[in-house]
């Protein structure tokens, strides 16, 4: 006996159903939590890897990054340096081994205006994963999205062939520079961008599609899609489902496990809200921005200035919670037992 499509919609999960139009991607560092919901790609961020170090699941991965930090020797900085590069790529690694795809693993947000740092940074994560035996195919390295994180991913992308994903993305001068800079893959923030309206404004609710951070996203990718631009678009950080599904259709979005888990017991019908004849149709022009029409441009956007300045201050304070907690390891491995 034949299944109507209907009936079938309504067994499906929302999950499921959004799997069709969009590539699913697990935004975690507990890998754990990745299997259940059999996503394509994973991200990984300061905050999600500080998260996951904290848990005692995870603790022998910590130990063996320290042993190796203090192998490798060097001064103090050095060998926490080198703690950090590798307790990051262990956990990509990880993760490699329960997805398909892609797994993105973060340069230190402190670099995020220096380029030449954030290059080289970027090239010693590569090289520490292929001696692992995985290709730079699989990795993509996350980087800040100021002026100086999108020209090195320009430089990664076009010198070394290695895939960037531009992150804390909020305007839509961002969004042009990295798509001039032919960067993989941006992630512009949905519910951080909702957060900043939500204390900024007198409005405390939006319907999904009305919703700032859907709006943005919207836009970017219609432009993206209108003048053919190789760049593709993973919306980030979500607040609710409804923010998921009003994107739907949109090239990838990165989702937490607890979200998942929300859309795999949903079963209302899932659209695409986003596709690339919708984006032909749209008017938006094209615009070319320079250094200084950039940081203009940028500037002008109160919300996103706010927000990657305080994205990166928050990724730091992770990063260097994460080098304390290092640190007192590295005591007690030379302090012995």
């Amino acid at each position: 006996m034949s299944v109507s499509p209907d009936k079938r919609r309504k067994m499906e999960s929302a999950l499921e159903q959004l799997k069709k139009y969009t590539v699913v991607v697990a935004d975690t560092g507990d890998f754990n939590a990745i299997e259940e919901y059999k996503p394509q790609d994973a991200t990984t961020n300061p905050s999600l890897i500080l998260a996951a170090a904290k848990m005692p699941a995870y603790q022998h991965l910590v130990d063996q990054a320290v042993k190796f930090g203090i192998a490798k020797g060097g001064n103090e900085e050095k060998q926490i340096e080198n703690i950090m590069d590798k307790l990051f790529v262990s956990f990509g690694l990880e993760i490699l081994k329960k997805i398909p795809g892609r797994v993105s693993t973060e340069v230190d947000a402190r670099l995020s205006f220096d380029k030449d740092e954030m290059v080289a940074r970027a090239r010693r994560l590569i090289a520490m994963y292929e001696e692992a035996g995985i290709s730079k195919e699989r990795v993509l390295i996350k980087l800040s999205s100021t002026w100086e994180g999108i020209q090195a991913g320009r430089e990664l992308e076009e010198k070394y062939g290695i895939h960037c994903n531009m992150t804390l993305l909020f305007s839509f001068a961002q969004a042009v520079a990295c798509a001039e800079a032919k960067v993989t893959l941006i992630s512009p923030f949905v519910g951080r961008i909702l957060d900043w309206y939500k204390e900024n404004t007198d409005r405390k609710s939006f319907e999904p599609h009305e919703d700032p951070g859907v709006v943005s996203v919207t836009k970017i990718y219609n432009y993206y899609k209108k003048f053919g631009y190789s760049t593709v678009v993973m919306g980030a950080s979500f607040r609710n489902t409804g923010e998921v599904k009003a994107l739907a259709g949109c090239d990838l979005l990165t989702i937490s496990p607890g979200l998942l888990g929300e859309l795999s017991q949903d079963h209302t019908a899932v659209t695409p809200c986003l596709t690339p004849q919708t984006a032909k149709a749209c008017d938006l022009e094209k615009i070319h921005l320079d250094e200084k029409d950039f940081r203009w441009m940028h500037n002008e956007d109160r919300m996103a200035v706010e927000k990657l300045s305080d994205g990166i201050r928050k990724f730091a304070a992770d990063a260097i919670k994460l080098e304390t907690m290092i640190k007192e390891k590295i005591l007690n491995v030379k302090n012995g037992p």
